[in-house]
């Protein structure tokens, strides 16, 4: 049984290398996973996350920047969304690799 190799020019790597970078802080990972039920402003943000509202905005500045989510005015609010860039099947793996985890901390814990 043979695997098929997977091949990636430099230029996907560095797309793939900038998007990792992006989500390798866990803020905007929670960002993405609420993100990912729906639309969301700021002060919902800030309250589900239980952080201050510039430190929220600026995360949401950086993933907006990045091309990561979209924004859509209403009034005098803000409200944020994935753009397709990211989807529900990341927010997927996100999940799945941190039940991985807590499998790996449970066997770990057992170890002791």
């Amino acid at each position: 049984m043979t695997k098929d190799l997977i091949t990636a020019t430099d230029h996907d790597l560095e797309q793939l290398t900038a998007i990792f970078r992006l989500l390798s802080d866990k803020t905007r990972l929670n960002i993405l996973l609420l993100l990912c039920e729906g639309e969301r402003n700021v002060t919902s943000l800030c309250g589900e996350l239980k952080l201050p509202q510039p430190t929220v905005s600026h995360h949401l500045g950086v993933l907006r920047m990045s091309n990561v989510i979209a924004n859509r005015r209403a009034g005098k609010q803000v409200f944020y969304g994935l753009n397709g860039r990211v989807d529900a099947d990341l927010a997927s793996l996100i999940v799945n690799a941190q039940q991985y985890d807590v499998c790996i901390q449970r066997r770990t814990d057992r170890a002791e």
